[in-house]
């Protein structure tokens, strides 16, 4: 979920934002949602806790840190809300708030909704959390499991951002991608690095996996990458399926070595998705049943 990836020219862009949410009938409604605090009707809807389980023990790791979302609310020690309508540097149409309507705990997972409502200048409200300087890591193994949702113009992500910038501004600190996938490609996952020169002279260097049946929205998987000094490798339900060392991104410096978090959230429009159309249907949600961080043993 890179902080500027794919650019298009934004007078390009903005065309096609333009023609897109002029077909879309978007809510009429005051332009405010509900404060977190305040108390509401809690959204019932669930999901089947179906697919790939994956294993709490790993041969060779051992558990450091886990959020499981068994508890009743979003665990703040573990998590931070993040607040803005920037559009994450990609020209993104929601807006992140910090609110019961949009991230909640429930049935045992977390879910991030995307509700199709005006808010600040924004068509969109959605939640972006973090563990910014609660949870930061160099090296390890990562597994989320989750279901995420498809159709045009919808981007969930699952990723890695450096927590000190120890080697400049994005992305020459690096931005490690887990997960992620565009609605209009809903059997397809993409897992990359982000590195290099400021932009527009960044890089990057990924791999697609595409689901032998089905679509990402079906059923949970659970998405890994295991990093260690001079490799990065990525799984999808144990399914090694890409390996990056320093050799793929040379000659460009591999700033891996460094403290990152964790950011999960859901995106809808910008440059990579482009805009929601007539087929999307909201809101859209976005389930996780558990985040875990293992230390490789010694």
């Amino acid at each position: 979920m890179s902080s500027i990836l794919y650019r298009l020219p934004y007078f390009i862009l903005s065309l096609i934002v333009f023609t897109q949410c002029s077909r879309v009938s978007f809510v009429p409604q005051a332009d405010l949602y509900v404060p977190f605090s305040e108390q509401f009707v809690m959204d019932e809807t669930t999901t089947e806790n179906n697919g790939y389980k994956g294993v709490l023990e790993k041969d060779g790791w051992s558990l450091i840190w886990t959020d499981e979302f068994d508890g009743e609310e979003i665990d703040t020690t573990k998590w931070n809300y993040e607040v803005n309508g920037d559009g994450g540097g990609n020209n993104e149409l929601q807006y992140y708030v910090k609110s019961k309507a949009n991230a909640y705990i429930k049935d045992d997972f977390l879910v991030i909704k995307a509700s199709q409502q005006n808010y600040k200048g924004k068509f969109y409200t959605s939640a972006r959390l973090n563990s910014k300087y609660k949870a930061d890591w160099t090296y390890g193994r990562f597994d989320i499991r989750a279901k995420t949702p498809v159709q045009q113009g919808v981007w969930p992500a699952i990723w890695m951002l450096p927590t000190d910038w120890v080697y400049g501004s994005w992305p020459q600190s690096g931005e490690i991608d887990i997960m992620e996938s565009v609605g209009s490609k809903p059997s397809t996952l993409v897992g990359t690095l982000h590195f290099g020169d400021p932009w527009p002279n960044n890089k990057w260097s990924g791999k697609d996996y595409i689901l032998p049946e089905g679509d990402l929205s079906m059923q949970f998987h659970v998405y890994s990458v295991e990093w260690e000094p001079n490799q990065i490798r990525w799984y999808i339900d144990d399914i090694l399926y890409s390996t990056k060392t320093p050799d793929d991104l040379a000659p460009k410096p591999w700033p891996f070595d460094q403290k990152f978090h964790m950011i999960l959230n859901l995106a809808i429009g910008g440059n990579w998705p482009g805009p929601p159309d007539e087929s999307t249907v909201f809101p859209k949600y976005m389930f996780v049943d558990y985040v875990r961080v293992y230390q490789k043993n010694k």
